[in-house]
């Protein structure tokens, strides 16, 4: 029997094709119309709908490269299930290369949103509605904030034996970050409707980082070969297993002034150890940033001037510290800019 096509705003997608398709989402002050690009390839076999979606918020950029070259992939021509792919979720913001909304509401907040609210619980109303509850699984792309940088990781809600582990451990990233759920994020109604779904954390907002860029290609692909749309590749090496980290915490500027860091991302700390040092511009005054736990550097500011209290240094604790430095050293010595290519 063959496989129905699959429907989305009207579309309607054949099996073993693929389909471009702008969903109206709203219109600007000029009258002209905004929508959220998606592509959908829908396999000639049955098998899960994977979202992977980019730029929740609109400066976190990585993730629009991530699925441009996902979309390139040749292993998509033998995709078993469909792939729904959204490189921008929130228009609005990336065309302003700003995180937010034009209310100032964080999309990544305003879930499972309301035709009739806010702007922001409009817009995660329709993106929801037209393209999320369609899927069986989630990848949801993300980088740090401005002027911050993390280390690639995966943050999900993980429960012993659930599919949510498994595709997080297939995924290849050295550091997975047990998260708890926030209230009106994307992760957190997809885990009420029952969905497995990933957050993938890595690089700066508003900066393409190769070394983000690459691996979550690749992750997103060893993936979609764990839950059965891709043909398994026995010549590929078997990723690391990653660690999971039971906790994180902020290492915060003491007074205000100018950050000199003695550490990098991915380093592995003791608690009390100096990760930098904090002096106003003369050097008459001088504080040390201190590690607040033993664990690993897994995201860090790029901006060297720091008010007191901003948060500087974020530190992963995990059970077995040495196995995730050695994950993290690992990931670090394997990666290859060459192998996925910038084309």
């Amino acid at each position: 029997m063959a496989r129905a096509p699959f429907e989305l705003a009207g579309v309607r997608v054949a099996p073993g094709s693929r389909a471009q398709i702008d969903v109206p989402v709203a219109k600007l002050y000029t009258h002209a119309p905004l929508h959220i690009p998606v592509e959908v390839v829908h396999g000639r076999q049955a098998g899960p709908t994977l979202l992977v979606c980019g730029a929740i918020h609109g400066d976190e950029i990585n993730g629009v490269e991530i699925v441009r070259r996902l979309l390139r992939s040749k292993v998509l021509q033998g995709l078993r299930g469909t792939l729904i792919a959204v490189p921008i979720v929130n228009v609005f913001g990336f065309v302003q290369q700003s995180r937010y909304l034009p209310d100032r509401r964080d999309l990544n907040r305003c879930f499972p949103g309301s035709d009739s609210g806010s702007l922001g619980s409009r817009v995660a109303a329709l993106f929801r509605e037209e393209i999320v509850d369609q899927a069986t699984h989630i990848i949801d792309l993300h980088t740090g904030a401005i002027h911050r940088t993390n280390l690639p990781q995966i943050r999900a809600q993980l429960t012993p034996d659930s599919e949510t582990e498994a595709i997080a451990m297939a995924f290849g990233v050295p550091v997975i970050l047990n998260a708890e759920l926030r209230e009106g994020s994307l992760r957190h109604y997809a885990q009420s409707r029952g969905m497995p779904v990933l957050t993938y954390e890595a690089g700066e907002a508003l900066r393409f980082d190769e070394w983000a860029i690459a691996p979550g290609v690749r992750g997103i692909r060893r993936v979609m070969r764990a839950i059965g749309m891709l043909t398994n590749d026995r010549r590929r090496a078997t990723p690391r297993q990653a660690e999971v980290a039971n906790g994180s915490s902020w290492a915060r500027a003491p007074i205000d002034g100018i950050l000199r860091p003695k550490v990098r991302l991915g380093t592995r700390v003791a608690k009390g150890e100096v990760l930098g040092k904090v002096a106003d511009p003369f050097g008459n005054s001088e504080e040390d940033v201190l590690a607040p736990a033993d664990g690993i550097v897994i995201g860090m500011g790029n901006l060297p001037l720091a008010n007191e209290g901003e948060a500087l240094f974020h530190v992963a604790r995990f059970d077995a510290i040495e196995e995730a430095e050695n994950a993290v050293e690992t990931f670090q010595s394997d990666y290859d800019p060459t192998i996925e290519g910038v084309s």
